[in-house]
């Protein structure tokens, strides 16, 4: 199902306001977001799914005895989920970066790591490089920025994570 700009940007309003939430009900921890990478005005289909779900099964397992609150939500909009952790911002966001990095498809997985401002932390806060583009090594803000690359041969590169990760 096609989603339109005005679902997508009531999307991020409703999980920017879900985060703000989380914080203060869980003010001794790290908020840690995740949302599933997919270009393109369908947001949910089969291979949104199956990255999801890798996406949450590397996450518990890298977060594992630390997490203290998990939730998930499947929307028309997105995969996306909710972790609260008792680790530091800045240990959470060096184990997201790992995932994200050395995940087979890690490249999919956005996992951003909250302020209590409700800001998320850059990667580069934490010396970690800037996400590489998933088809070439520009800057994956570069390329998005500059349509570098058509929705058709990031599709088909997605599929290609996807299968290979599969089999």
């Amino acid at each position: 199902m096609e989603i339109t700009l005005d679902q997508l940007l009531t999307s991020k309003e409703q999980r920017s306001k879900r985060q703000l939430e989380l914080i203060a009900q869980y003010p001794a921890s790290t908020l840690v977001c995740l949302t599933v990478i997919m270009p393109g005005n369908v947001k949910r289909n089969f291979h949104s799914l199956i990255v999801a779900q890798a996406a949450m099964t590397a996450m518990v397992n890298a977060f594992s005895s630390s997490i203290v609150n998990l939730e998930a939500r499947d929307l028309v909009t997105g995969y996306e989920a909710y972790l609260t952790t008792s680790l530091t911002q800045r240990e959470a966001k060096q184990l997201a970066c790992e995932i994200e990095d050395e995940h087979p498809l890690g490249r999919l997985f956005d996992i951003d790591v909250i302020t209590p401002t409700g800001e998320p932390i850059a990667r580069t806060s934490i010396g970690c490089e800037p996400r590489k583009c998933l088809m070439c090594d520009n800057e994956a803000r570069f390329c998005m920025r500059n349509h570098t690359h058509t929705q058709e041969e990031l599709h088909q590169c997605i599929a290609r994570l996807i299968e290979d990760y599969v089999q």
